[in-house]
């Protein structure tokens, strides 16, 4: 996982010259929030960064041809809350998924390094101003 988080930020640097604004990878998916002119590239390298890992991993396990990854789901951001309560979606996922009890405690996310740049009062402020419950609800209305 630890690869594949670097490979996954590589690949979102590369296309979009920003670093995600943040990013989960877990034993069976991931989630990153991008900040693109253009989705199609991203999305585009995305689907590379998957073949390559697939053909790597199945290589590795003598597993030719299993399917490791399912597709790429995109959703544009509806507004300022709906940005920050993504990130906070995204860094509680592996407390979500049962990994670890404290968000900061996954090594493969951006949560530590979001951490450091906005300090933990902020991030506190920012879990109660944009909770994630019912995240996503009524966003498309």
């Amino acid at each position: 996982m630890g690869d594949f988080s670097q490979r996954l930020v590589e690949a979102i640097e590369t296309n979009t010259n920003h670093a995600p604004a943040a990013w989960c990878v877990l034993p069976n998916h991931y989630h990153v929030l991008v900040r693109a002119e253009e989705v199609k590239p991203v999305v585009a390298e995305l689907a590379r960064l998957h073949g390559r890992t697939s053909f790597e991993w199945n290589r590795e396990e003598n597993a030719r041809g299993r399917k490791i990854w399912h597709g790429v789901a995109d959703r544009a951001m509806r507004g300022e809350g709906h940005f920050w309560a993504t990130i906070n979606y995204i860094h509680h996922n592996p407390v979500k998924h049962g990994h670890v009890e404290k968000w900061d405690d996954w090594p493969f996310s951006s949560a530590i390094g979001y951490l450091d740049e906005v300090g933990r009062d902020e991030a506190t402020r920012t879990w109660k101003a944009y909770p994630i419950l019912d995240y996503g609800k009524g966003w498309d209305d």
